[in-house]
C-alpha cells in the first residue's frame, strides 16, 4: 500500500528491527535448518519462512518442531541448533540499506531503539560483527526483557518509554507482520519492509509498504532527508556477477523491443537473497567486444509474473548479432528505482526507455563512470 497524502503526525524517534530488517538472518538460518533436518530425513523448502518470520526463537524452534515432526522436544531442538547459529553468526550480512540508515540517523542526532524479538544477548552478539552499530543506538531492547514478544506491543512501547518519546512521535521499521501489528498496537506509525518475496497483500495495516531500505524516503516522516541521491540514482557498494549469456523467456527483443542479455541465476542465489528487486545499472564487459554501458532488472517482473527471481542486463549499445554462450561480466555500481507493477505493456515500456535514459547519463558522471576500467570486466 502507499502513505497517505497526509500524515495526521510527523516522527521524532525511530524504532528499528534487527532480523530481516537490518540484517538478513533468515539466509543463515535456512541453510543450517538445511543440513540440520537431513538427518531426520526431512527437506527445509523454506515452507515456513512465512510462519516464523517475525516469532521469538521459542516461538520459532516450536513451528519447526511441530511442522516437520520432529522426535525431539523444542528444548533439545534449540540445544542443537543454537551452537550451530552461534557458529555462523559472523556471517550474516546487514541488508542493503541498512547501514546507509542507521549511521544517518546517528550523524543527524535522531534517537534510534533497536527493538528485537530476539534475546538482549543474542541482539549484542549478532550487532558486534557490524562495526559502529552498536553506538548507533540509543535504546536496545530484546524479547526478554518485556512481558510479551511481538505481535505484542510490549518491545515498542517500552523501547519508547526509554528513549523518553511517546509511542505517537515514533517511526517503526518492520520486516515482519508481527512486527507491524506490534508497532500499530502501541500507537506508532510503521514502515513495512516485507522481507519475504510477494507478501505485500498481508501489509495492509503498514502506514507504508516499500521494497527495501534503499527506497525509504525520511523527509516524508519529519525526520532529515538523504542527501546522496545523484541525478535520479543512488550509489551503492559495487558488486560483481558475471557468467555466459543464455536465452531468456524470448520476450525481450520480440514482445518489449528491448534485447538483453540474460545470465543463469544457478550460481548467484546468495546475490538474489542479498540485493532487493528493482532496477540498477553499471558496466557490462565482453571479452571479446569491450565495455559497455547497462541497465538491469533484478526481480520477479510482475507484469509478467515470473515464478522466479530473474537478472536480466539490458547492454546499452547496438549489436548486430547475438552473442549468446560469450563470457558476460557486470559490476553493478547504482540503484534506480524499486521493481513496480504496470497497467499496460506500453506503459512498461516507456519505463524501461525512462530507466535507460537515467542509467545513460549517470554513468557518464566521475562516479559512476570511474568503474568502467574495473579488470573485472574484461579479465
Amino acid at each position: 500500500m502507499s502513505m497517505s497524502n497526509s500524515l495526521k503526525k510527523l516522527t521524532s524517534c525511530v524504532l528499528i528491527d534487527l532480523d530481516g530488517t537490518l540484517i538478513n538472518t533468515d539466509g543463515v538460518v535456512g541453510d543450517i535448518l538445511r543440513k540440520y533436518l537431513c538427518k531426520y530425513g526431512k527437506q527445509w523448502d523454506g515452507r515456513e519462512s512465512l510462519k516464523i518470520v517475525g516469532q521469538t526463537p521459542l516461538e520459532a524452534a516450536t513451528t519447526i518442531v511441530e511442522d516437520y515432526g520432529l522426535p525431539c522436544k523444542v528444548d533439545e531442538f534449540n540445544s542443537e541448533f543454537y551452537p550451530l547459529f552461534s557458529a555462523q553468526m559472523d556471517k550474516i550480512k546487514s541488508l542493503p540499506g541498512a547501514n546507509r540508515l542507521i549511521r544517518h540517523l546517528k550523524c543527524h542526532g535522531v534517537p534510534v531503539a533497536l527493538a528485537s524479538n530476539s534475546s538482549r544477548a543474542n541482539i549484542e552478539s549478532k550487532i558486534s560483527h557490524h562495526e559502529g552499530w552498536k553506538e548507533c543506538f540509543s535504546v536496545i531492547v530484546g524479547s526478554d526483557e518485556v512481558s510479551k514478544g511481538k505481535p505484542s506491543p510490549d518491545i515498542f512501547l517500552e523501547a519508547a518509554k526509554r528513549l523518553n518519546k511517546d509511542p505517537e512521535d515514533c517511526l517503526v521499521i518492520e520486516d515482519s507482520v508481527p512486527g507491524v501489528m506490534a508497532g500499530k498496537a502501541a500507537g506508532t506509525k510503521v514502515i513495512a519492509v516485507p522481507s519475504l518475496p510477494k507478501q505485500t497483500h498481508l501489509y495492509t495495516s503498514a502506514d507504508e509498504v516499500i521494497n527495501s531500505l534503499l527506497d525509504i524516503r525520511l523527509e516524508k516522516w519529519g525526520l532529515p532527508p538523504f542527501q546522496d541521491w545523484i541525478e535520479n540514482t543512488l550509489p551503492i557498494d559495487p558488486w560483481h556477477i558475471g557468467g555466459p549469456v543464455i536465452k531468456g523467456f524470448g520476450r525481450g527483443s520480440k514482445v518489449l523491443g528491448i534485447p538483453t542479455a540474460n545470465l543463469s541465476t544457478k550460481d548467484y542465489a546468495d546475490e538474489l537473497v542479498e540485493h532487493p528487486s528493482g532496477v540498477y545499472f553499471g558496466w557490462a564487459g565482453l571479452a571479446t567486444r569491450g565495455v559497455f554501458k547497462m541497465v538491469m532488472s533484478i526481480g520477479w517482473n510482475p507484469y509478467f509474473n515470473n515464478k522466479e527471481k530473474t537478472i536480466e542486463p539490458w547492454l546499452l549499445h547496438d549489436f548486430t548479432e547475438d552473442f549468446y554462450g560469450e563470457e558476460l561480466r557486470l559490476i553493478i555500481v547504482g540503484y534506480i528505482r524499486p521493481e513496480a507493477n504496470f497497467s499496460s505493456l506500453e506503459s512498461l515500456i516507456a519505463k524501461i526507455h525512462e530507466d535507460r535514459e537515467v542509467a545513460e547519463k549517470a554513468l557518464d558522471l566521475p562516479s559512476y563512470a570511474k568503474f568502467k576500467g574495473d579488470p573485472y570486466l574484461t579479465k
